[in-house]
């Protein structure tokens, strides 16, 4: 039997395909079919927090990589990026963007994948556009909420603060890149039993995105290395430039009390919060060397 291609089906009907299983609930005002989703505005004393992201065939997944890992990937990106400003993920725009001959079933798929995740954390797509294009690729465009003064970002750290990550750092090509979740819970958590100060999550490498957080905040850091969380076979190396371990790196308020980590686990079993160093007022004062992932350097 003949593989059916989006050559085959068409646009229109592809639309159609994908938005008959796509769910809805009372947020939505008009959804996918209309020139605009439509949805509700945020409620009093919230504040609106928008992000998008993009996946590439060959740069962030490979041609065999299977369709319902791909999709979930892509959500699973800007999730993560809603996690680490401590929000509340409402609702999605997918851009595909796929050759003629790409498979029907594998576009299906993504959306499996993508919807899956999505319903977890009650985000719901609503809309979104299709084009052609050489490679596969798809952007995910994200709304979503946070209370006034209550989101976090990267620029509050200071001297004499705390470093943190969760998990494990390093090997994420092994599958993590693609199976990872957003710790969304995890990081309402935090911001609900500890003193954060300014929070990121790990998409390019520690030793990329701890510099990152330190000039949005104006400071220097002092890591101790022999304290980075190690995934299992990993090296430090690899812990600090690998990337994709969309875990969380945070700083605390100094005083925060030496139970915290135990306190964290008993409350997420599957993961750990590791103390790995300080906030230095100095913003020359660093001793991570560079490295981590740039897309646009060997």
């Amino acid at each position: 039997m003949k593989t059916q291609t989006l050559a085959d089906l068409g646009e229109d009907k592809l639309v159609r395909l994908i938005t008959a299983k796509l769910s809805t609930d009372g947020s939505i005002i008009a959804g996918p079919g209309d020139d605009c989703a439509v949805v509700v505005a945020p409620k009093a004393g919230e504040q609106l927090l928008l992000k998008t992201d993009t996946i590439v065939e060959g740069v962030h997944f490979t041609a065999d990589t299977p369709a319902r890992l791909v999709g979930r990937k892509a959500m699973a990106r800007v999730l993560s990026d809603f996690a680490a400003m401590a929000a509340t993920p409402k609702h999605a725009l997918v851009t595909l963007i796929a050759p003629p001959e790409t498979p029907v079933k594998r576009v299906l798929g993504l959306y499996e994948g993508m919807t899956q995740l999505a319903d977890e954390h009650e985000v719901r797509i609503v809309g979104g556009e299709t084009s052609r294009g050489s490679q596969l690729s798809l952007t995910v465009s994200m709304t979503g909420t946070a209370l006034k003064k209550k989101w976090i970002s990267r620029s509050g750290a200071k001297a004499e603060d705390l470093i943190f990550v969760t998990g494990t750092l390093g090997g994420s090509i092994r599958g993590k890149h693609l199976k990872f979740q957003p710790l969304l819970a995890e990081a309402h958590w935090l911001v609900k039993h500890a003193r954060v100060t300014a929070m990121m999550d790990l998409s390019d490498g520690l030793a990329k995105d701890l510099p990152r957080l330190a000039d949005q905040s104006g400071v220097g850091f002092e890591i101790e290395p022999a304290r980075i969380p190690l995934t299992r076979g990993c090296t430090l190396e690899q812990a600090l430039t690998d990337g994709e371990d969309y875990e969380l790196l945070l700083t605390l308020h100094p005083q925060t009390p030496l139970s915290l980590p135990d306190e964290f686990h008993r409350a997420f079993a599957h993961t750990r919060l590791h103390l790995i160093g300080k906030i230095l007022a100095d913003p020359k004062r660093r001793n991570l060397g560079q490295g981590g992932w740039d897309h646009f350097k060997a």
